[in-house]
């Protein structure tokens, strides 16, 4: 443990108050890889003063609660469940700071915002999808040289399949906006 040790020390004295343990369903506690990996988040959790988030998807099914070690864990955990975003302000503003990050000439301020609802219906309020659609269409308007994001544009770009699969959109999400967004 004088690994763990020096990393609890170094986020202890550095005053870490949050600590973010994401894609914990991937720790397979069958291997010993993955029972040394559960014993050093119990062990951290114990030495480091910060709240602990572990993210995860599917995790009940995926066992990381189950055995000895699950259950110590999950002595120690609170679960929240959550899921995609629904269409509020909240993902109108999260949009506004995305259309921010963008780095494009000819794309307009605020324009990414006018096709918020669009999104929405697009990725289901899916972070991922979302990330993923804005970025290939970034990319996109690079390439082309139009150094802008249309609603023409983000059309032509599959959503990813997780989202195809949970709900079917079509390109009218009948939200009163029709053309591109300057």
């Amino acid at each position: 443990m004088d690994i763990a040790d020096a990393v609890c020390g170094i986020l202890t004295a550095a005053h870490c108050a949050l600590a973010m343990v994401v894609e914990i369903h991937n720790i397979n506690r069958a291997t010993s890889t993955g029972k040394d990996l559960s014993d050093h988040l119990k062990y951290s959790a114990e030495h480091i003063p910060a709240t602990f988030v572990y993210a995860a998807i599917n995790v009940e099914r995926e066992g990381l609660f189950t055995g000895v070690r699950g259950k110590q864990i999950a002595a120690r955990c609170v679960m929240k469940y959550m899921g995609n975003f629904p269409y509020r302000a909240e993902w109108r503003s999260m949009i506004a700071l995305m259309k921010e990050s963008l780095r494009l000439h000819d794309h307009g301020h605020g324009s990414l915002v006018l096709l918020a609802k669009y999104l929405h219906s697009r990725t289901g309020g899916s972070i991922s999808s979302l990330s993923h659609l804005v970025c290939v269409a970034a990319i996109s308007a690079i390439a082309d040289g139009s150094e802008r994001i249309t609603r023409r544009s983000l059309e032509s770009i599959p959503v990813d399949h997780s989202t195809q699969s949970d709900s079917p959109r079509t390109p009218d999400d009948g939200d009163g906006e029709v053309g591109d967004a300057a």
